[in-house]
């Protein structure tokens, strides 16, 4: 039995749905259930990552309905990190917002449980319909989320967020129309099957569905040209919000290295590498475009989410090279950046509250409290960000430059990502300097002490990229394992078409 597989999924459910009856319960108590309902979905998602570790796919058919019909979650490598790394991100993101934050509406705590739910599906889903159906849920919440607080600094870029995710949602579900009319299945593993077969005319509607769920995929990721509504979006939202956000554009990457390799990989025929030669320069565009925007950046906020664009081209380009060691390369460095970019948001907030007027903006002002704490803590979320050593944003781009091999596609990588750490690093040179060492004379009225808790959790996720530098042995092992199980995509094919009348029964 694989019961298991539901837990990530349930947990959250029933805690949401628990909020929303103790809506007008007092306060403490609605988060001590928040933190309980986070800590027992990341112990679930630590069960399952031990689960995968055998390289053995396990499967749940709800309602015993055997796939290609009915709605399976799949078990591999790849669910299971993506599961550990939202909920640990999810958990500290929690127990930041304890500190205040969830003050500002009674649904904070449902929402961040039901998109909790969203991306926990998106991860286990093994079809393309329930995969919609998960961005669905996660979008749901997000928009709520977004809008959490007040006044048009987050209601303008909430209603650009809204209406790009619903285009990119009418987008998603023509592509699954096109895919499924010539196919007559949106099962993962049956798709595998089954494009390699499609021919004539009916391939060039496979491919531009295919080609259309790509555009989907890179607008959820925030890729270049669909790019510009997330700087804005994610610097309005309130600090733990945008740093559960992080995750987000990791779900568009996520449908990418879900999909393609299985799908229109190798294997696929004519339709094989479907997208990637497009994929390539498309994300080292983003990584160019989100180093200038992180030279231009006037606050600390904007220059985190730019750094979120730079990720994402990071990510993508050894990705669109489709080498095992590359894929390997790109999910380290996803774990890296994921924790260090959440982590940077919620000391921003931490700036915010200790600068008066001043607030995150990269400008001189009077001294804050606690400026060894705060800038520390920048110092070494900046290193892992830049890609500095010995952190572990430095391995991970190494290991990213490591798995090309020569030619084109390998100058062209080096030079944009040892360019572009390059601005990176003076972009956050310049932003410390100011903000916490070229003080003025004055003083800071009203600031706001810096708790125990948001200390901590600030520092938990910063301190991953330590944490990922002494693990790095195992933690690559890891990545490694899982990039080959992804690229041999036999296991996969053959654990969802043979019978499973003994799973969800």
């Amino acid at each position: 039995m694989t019961h298991w597989l539901l837990a990530p999924i349930l947990i959250p459910l029933l805690g949401a749905i628990l909020q929303i009856f103790v809506g007008y319960a007092p306060m403490p108590l609605r988060r001590v259930l928040a933190i309980i309902t986070s800590a027992l979905t990341l112990a679930a998602a630590i069960v399952l990552l031990n689960l995968a570790g055998d390289d053995t796919y396990r499967v749940y058919a709800m309602g015993n309905w055997q796939p290609p019909f009915g709605i399976v979650m799949v078990l591999d490598r790849l669910a299971a990190m993506m599961l550990v790394l939202t909920a640990s991100l999810a958990l500290l993101c929690h127990l930041f917002a304890i500190g205040g934050t969830d003050e500002g509406t009674r649904q904070f705590h449902s929402l961040f449980l039901f998109q909790l739910m969203g991306l926990n599906i998106a991860f286990l889903t093994g079809d393309l319909f329930n995969l919609f159906v998960a961005f669905e849920i996660l979008l749901i919440a997000s928009y709520g989320l977004l809008m959490h607080g007040s006044g048009s600094t987050r209601s303008t870029p909430g209603l650009h967020y809204v209406v790009l995710n619903l285009v990119g949602s009418s987008l998603f579900l023509i592509s699954v129309g096109m895919i499924y009319s010539v196919t007559g299945t949106l099962n993962m593993a049956d798709l595998a099957v089954k494009v390699p077969l499609v021919s004539g005319d009916q391939r060039f509607l496979v491919e531009a569905g295919g080609m259309l769920l790509l555009v989907v995929f890179a607008l959820k990721a925030a890729v270049l040209p669909l790019t510009f509504w997330l700087p804005r979006a994610y610097a309005s939202a309130t600090a733990p919000v945008a740093a559960f956000f992080a995750i987000m554009t990791k779900v568009g990457i996520y449908g990418i290295i879900r999909v393609y390799p299985l799908v229109f990989g190798a294997n696929a025929g004519e339709m094989a590498n479907l997208g990637m030669n497009w994929l390539f320069p498309l994300a080292l565009a983003t990584l160019i475009m989100g180093v200038i925007g992180v030279m231009g950046a006037q606050t600390l906020r904007t220059l985190v989410t730019w750094q979120l664009v730079i990720s994402v081209g990071t990510l993508l380009a050894p990705i669109a090279l489709g080498s095992q060691k590359g894929l390997a390369a790109a999910l380290f460095y996803l774990l890296s950046t994921t924790w260090t970019v959440g982590g940077l948001f919620l000391l921003i907030e931490l700036v915010r509250s200790q600068r008066g007027s001043a607030s995150d903006k990269i400008v001189m002002a009077p001294q804050i409290r606690h400026r060894t704490l705060l800038s520390s803590l920048f110092f070494f979320g900046a290193v892992s960000a830049a890609g500095l050593p010995p952190l572990s944003g430095f391995f991970g781009k190494l290991m990213i430059l490591q798995s090309t091999t020569s030619g084109v596609e390998m100058a062209w990588l080096w030079g944009t990502i040892l360019t572009g750490s390059f601005f990176t690093l003076i972009a956050y040179s310049r932003a410390g300097s100011v903000v916490f060492w070229r003080n003025i004379e004055g003083e800071i009225k009203n600031s706001t002490p810096v708790t125990p808790l948001l200390a901590l959790s600030t520092g938990a996720l910063i301190g991953m990229s330590v944490l990922m530098v002494a693990l790095a042995g195992p933690i690559s092992a890891y990545t490694s394992a899982t990039a080959a199980q992804l690229l041999d995509t036999r296991g996969y094919i053959q654990t969802l078409q043979a019978p499973m009348v003994e799973e969800g029964s």
